[in-house]
């Protein structure tokens, strides 16, 4: 029995976030390509670590400054093909659950580095719709990319495997 969230009707409300939420991400990366430079970004989020009402923990700040800082030429790639990828997962319903849940994660980073802007509403979109995941990939290439996946792993007797070796 499918449940009230999971039916084709509800699933295109789904469906429609989903693509909405795709559309943000594809937004927000494609102007990036090219021409992204985090380090102001970065030395700002340290900066927001200090004075009388710090936004950002000192714990994140110290990895933003030993981690991120150091490899910001890794970050000013990984950040806007992060949010192409994402938003074209999200657009097509193809890979959902691991595009939401790297959205989700991107947007937590960006909360913590002391920026607001339209990260928490994506992010509460992405946990939302990561609840829902059955109901989400409805619509999508997720709907035939899964069952054929794991049927996959069904003929080639992993799962068979898997249950000998906890058995044992």
């Amino acid at each position: 029995m499918t449940k009230w969230y999971e039916n084709r009707w509800v699933a295109m409300i789904w469906g429609a976030l989903r693509i909405w939420l795709g559309v943000q991400w594809l937004q927000a990366g494609w102007h990036k390509l090219g021409a992204f430079d985090a380090t102001g970004f970065l030395t700002g989020t340290i900066a927001k670590a200090g004075g009388e009402a710090p936004i950002v923990q000192g714990w994140y700040a110290g990895f933003v400054e030993t981690v991120a800082l150091p490899n910001v030429k890794l970050f000013n790639v990984l950040i806007p093909w992060g949010e192409v990828l994402i938003g074209v997962g999200l657009i097509l319903g193809a890979l959902t659950i691991p595009a939401l849940v790297a959205g989700a994660f991107m947007n937590l980073n960006f909360l913590m580095a002391g920026t607001i802007s339209t990260n928490p509403v994506l992010l509460a979109l992405a946990i939302i719709l990561l609840f829902v995941a059955k109901g989400t990939a409805y619509y999508g290439v997720d709907r035939f990319l899964v069952p054929a996946a794991m049927n996959n792993l069904k003929d080639r007797g992993i799962f068979k495997k898997m249950r000998e070796a906890t058995v044992q």
